[in-house]
């Protein structure tokens, strides 16, 4: 497995279960391909309907059908939406966010951004539902009057989380009018944040251009700011897959990151294509495949068997 410590703050009695979440979300890579369905509430429905938008993106049941059927080690949502469908996707992988606002008020400079949901409320539901709950996420947003109580918040749920063997995920956005959240020192800055907080894992903004190999090198500084918290990439906007492929290929590989949080990318194709993209996006990721091992799959050139979770070569391709 790639290496990540097992922070100080997980007991030793809850070391055993924090390391079967880290194995079984990162599919013993260290690793994570992170499922973002909370878009339901930042983006509202622009997301899910419209032009180059999948007809089967506008009911909530397609983010269940791919997380169900495609390998990723998360699927990120809120616990309403899990607690409605569940039942009938029992064996996603889950991680449960617990805070999120909409896109409709744009003045960043004064989100609270407060946990609609407590770490006890996500072990009571996990303990009652019996579903496969990995882990929190927490989203943070830097530059405003009200950072400091969202930054006390998160410590405070990364800390419940690793004492119940939870991964915690931190969301770290760098918002205002006057700040450049593209600017690579301020996704670095981000980075370190999420490492001082403890978090597992910091999905960040990833500065995305016509030159794949630039913009890794480029995001090496966040990787090292990180130190031990593991840097995941944004996905972002709507791709061609055969650039978003390139660009993930480029972050594991060149920059060093450890992993990708995708949402658009996925949701707003058609379930099977969906897949097809996911498990492309897996072998680069946890299975260290090469681009043009990821475009065939992607491509339906080859065929795979179901990944298996290990930290060897991905097998039942070629």
């Amino acid at each position: 497995m790639n290496q990540l410590t097992v922070p100080l703050s997980v007991p030793l009695k809850k070391r055993a279960e924090y390391q079967k979440n880290l194995r079984q979300a990162t599919a013993n890579s260290g690793r994570l391909l992170l499922f973002a369905g909370d878009q339901k509430v930042e983006h509202l429905n622009a997301d899910f309907v419209g032009p180059n938008v999948s007809p089967a993106d506008a009911s909530p049941e397609h983010l269940f059908q791919i997380a169900a059927a495609a390998p990723v080690g998360v699927f990120a949502t809120q616990l309403g939406l899990i607690s409605r469908y569940g039942t009938k996707y029992q064996k996603v992988p889950y991680l449960v966010k617990i805070n999120g606002r909409s896109n409709l008020y744009k003045d960043y400079s004064e989100v609270k951004n407060e946990a609609w949901w407590s770490v006890a409320d996500v072990l009571s539901f996990k303990e009652k539902s019996g579903l496969n709950i990995l882990g929190i996420g927490y989203t943070v947003y830097l530059g405003g009057k009200n950072e400091t109580q969202m930054l006390k918040e998160a410590a405070q749920v990364i800390k419940e989380a690793h004492n119940e063997g939870l991964l915690a995920v931190i969301w770290m956005y760098p918002r205002g009018e006057k700040i450049n959240e593209a600017a690579i020192k301020t996704i670095a800055g981000g980075a370190g944040i999420a490492a001082a907080l403890g978090a597992d894992f910091v999905k960040t903004k990833y500065p995305y251009t016509k030159t794949p190999t630039t913009s890794a090198k480029k995001f090496q500084e966040a990787i090292l700011a990180a130190g031990q918290t593991k840097v995941i990439c944004v996905g972002g906007g709507q791709q061609k897959a055969e650039d978003l492929l390139k660009h993930a290929w480029e972050q594991i590989n060149t920059a060093k990151a450890n992993g990708m949080a995708i949402g658009r990318n996925l949701h707003q194709r058609p379930l099977e294509e969906a897949i097809r993209l996911a498990t492309a996006l897996s072998l680069i990721i946890n299975h260290d495949a090469s681009l043009a091992e990821a475009l065939a799959v992607y491509h339906g050139r080859k065929k795979i068997s179901p990944l298996r979770k290990t930290k060897s070569k991905f097998l039942g391709l070629f």
